[in-house]
């Protein structure tokens, strides 16, 4: 029987660095709900697939910057304290539902307690307290394959400095390797956000005005094979978006930025049912693929009107019991407030999880069969989320995720395949150029640089060009403090790049926090900065100085593998 063609499921995971940056409502629990809600349950999926004789043959990213914090010791101890907390608090609501009479709430306030048990019994006897190392152990074996993102989820075609877009990219690699112990092949950009080769000055001013390359450039130079865009860079039109029914608040810049939007126009009928080169400078000779969302299985998830997520017998995600924060209420529908959602019924679920994912199987195979036939070679439906979907906001996602893998793989005319085996197995001849774009609403970069964002690349910018001259002056001096302080500059610069500050006020999911990160990093990043002055210039410093610089290098504390040469600037690409 032949082949129709190949899934290949990406999960792109991230979470901005917390640790020791508050605990809730904003901080260290939202890598404590991420880990017990979405990466340990999807673990177990991908282990009972494996264990089962389907290979799942996920992509997936893990950014830097989360995989250094699942790995923090802090973490992990936090952690499990977070799971017992959680087990007792639904222990706590299950003797006042049964003083209540309330047996329906019983029943669900006991499975939670079963849930938080299972999680624990899965990092502490499973894992051992490491998470990395169960993803770790399912790509030795071939059953994933593990992708890298920027550093810190830096918004790179933004970025002012080419050194601090190749910063992100080579500390990545590096950490990689520190953690899995070879290369990435892949890599996911940051919000799926790409760059051409192009002229390019400062949005605040127009000034510094400049040739840069194209991100594809960067990624040949550290040897990533391929990376993701969204289908409208490769077909032209506007980009669906990924975040716009999420957050209400980001309407104000969709409608700023629609008015002035324009399709693209390709040279020739591009299908997203394959891979492409890309280059946006001739004389570019590299082999950096891109894949392509593909935009109706996207829509079938993301979607909060016709997503699978929504639909009314799924636990709801905004409804919460306090004091212990436990959901016990189901969708109902889109159109009710807080006060009307019904009870859950977790009797009717797998029934809807196997609806769903019979429906997504099926869309997948009508794609290949139809739309796939405009590729050429092997037509693969690539289909990108963010990890966190699946378990943290629709709880039941790994569940429709196993159930979505094991009935592809099971289907002879359908294969699960990853990034680096599609690469293998399909030569991809056919070269694009792409515009500059991202998977945000209306596919540019209104979400991250708008008028609620602006301020923060006012800091940003400068601190950049403070980092090129610090390590050009700096990177060799002799005295191994300067050295230290060098390295915790670039840390904190790092921690400012950030695209999540951004996101975070955009969408004033916690605006409040995302503002008092930047001000916080910008605010260090100046301090170590006029500490090195100092030093370099002869001056003694005080004991508050290096009180401080002990606190701060305590505090943000990731990328040991760090060094100040990342930003020298050294064989980047030049006209």
């Amino acid at each position: 029987m032949s082949t129709l063609g190949a899934f290949s499921l990406v999960l792109h995971s991230h979470l901005p660095y917390v640790i020791s940056h508050g605990k809730w409502p904003h901080g260290m629990d939202w890598l404590n709900e991420a880990a017990a809600e979405t990466y340990l349950p999807l673990l177990n999926a991908f282990e009972k697939l494996s264990e089962e004789g389907i290979a799942p043959k996920v992509t997936i990213g893990l950014s830097p910057v989360l995989c250094e914090q699942l790995a923090d010791p802090v973490f992990k101890e936090d952690f499990s304290a977070y799971l017992h907390m959680k087990s007792e608090a639904a222990r706590i609501d299950k003797i006042g539902f049964t003083k209540a009479g309330m047996p329906d709430m019983v029943r669900l306030a006991e499975d939670w307690e079963v849930f938080y048990g299972t999680m624990a019994q899965a990092f502490h006897q499973t894992y051992h307290k490491d998470i990395l190392s169960g993803f770790r152990k399912l790509q030795d074996q071939g059953q994933i394959e593990i992708i890298t993102c920027a550093a810190t989820h830096g918004y790179l075609p933004l970025l002012g400095e080419d050194a601090c877009v190749d910063a992100q990219i080579k500390l990545a690699v590096e950490n990689y390797q520190k953690h899995f112990g070879k290369k990435p092949a892949g890599i996911w950009l940051p919000e799926s956000a790409y760059r051409p080769f192009r002229e390019w000055s400062n949005p605040l001013n127009g000034q510094n005005r400049r040739l840069r390359r194209g991100l594809e450039e960067f990624l040949d130079r550290h040897d990533l094979r391929f990376f993701y865009v969204d289908s409208h860079l490769i077909e032209g039109g506007q980009a669906m978006g990924v975040y716009l029914e999420r957050y209400e608040a980001l309407r104000k810049y969709w409608d700023e930025f629609s008015k002035g939007y324009t399709e693209v126009e390709g040279e020739f009928k591009r299908s997203p049912y394959q891979s492409y080169l890309v280059r946006s400078r001739g004389d570019f000779l590299g082999r950096v693929c891109a894949f392509i969302r593909d935009p109706r299985t996207g829509l079938q998830v993301w979607s909060g009107e016709h997503g699978y997520p929504g639909d009314g017998c799924y636990l709801d995600f905004h409804k919460k019991h306090h004091p212990g924060g436990h959901r016990y209420w189901r969708v109902t529908s889109a159109k009710v407030g807080l006060g009307e959602k019904e009870i859950y019924n977790p009797d009717v679920v797998s029934a809807r999880i196997d609806e769903n994912a019979g429906h997504f199987k099926e869309m997948v195979r009508q794609i290949l069969s139809h739309e796939g036939k405009e590729a050429e070679g092997l037509p693969i439906v690539c289909a990108p989320f963010d990890t966190e979907l699946f378990g943290h906001w629709w709880f039941e996602g790994p569940r429709w995720i196993y159930k979505v893998l094991k009935w592809i793989g099971q289907d002879p005319e359908l294969q699960l395949m990853t990034g680096s085996e599609y690469l293998d197995q399909v030569k991809t001849h056919r070269v694009v150029s792409l515009p500059e774009g991202s998977w945000g609403e209306g596919g540019f970069h209104h979400i991250w640089f708008n008028e609620d964002t602006r301020w923060s690349w006012e800091l940003i910018y400068p601190a950049e060009q403070k980092m090129l001259e610090a390590v050009k002056n700096w990177e060799n001096h002799a005295d191994s403090r300067v050295q230290e302080v060098l390295k915790q500059l670039g840390r904190e610069l790092l921690l400012l790049e950030s695209s999540d500050w951004q996101f975070l006020i955009s969408t004033f999911s916690a605006r409040d926090y995302a503002e008092t990160r930047l001000v916080k990093h910008h605010l260090d990043f100046e301090k170590l900065y006029v500490m090195l002055e100092k030093m370099t210039s002869g001056s003694e410093l005080s004991a508050g100085d290096w009180e401080y610089f002990q606190t701060v290098s305590a505090r943000d504390n990731l990328f040991a593998e760090l060094k100040p040469s990342l930003w020298a600037g050294r064989d980047l690409p030049t006209d």
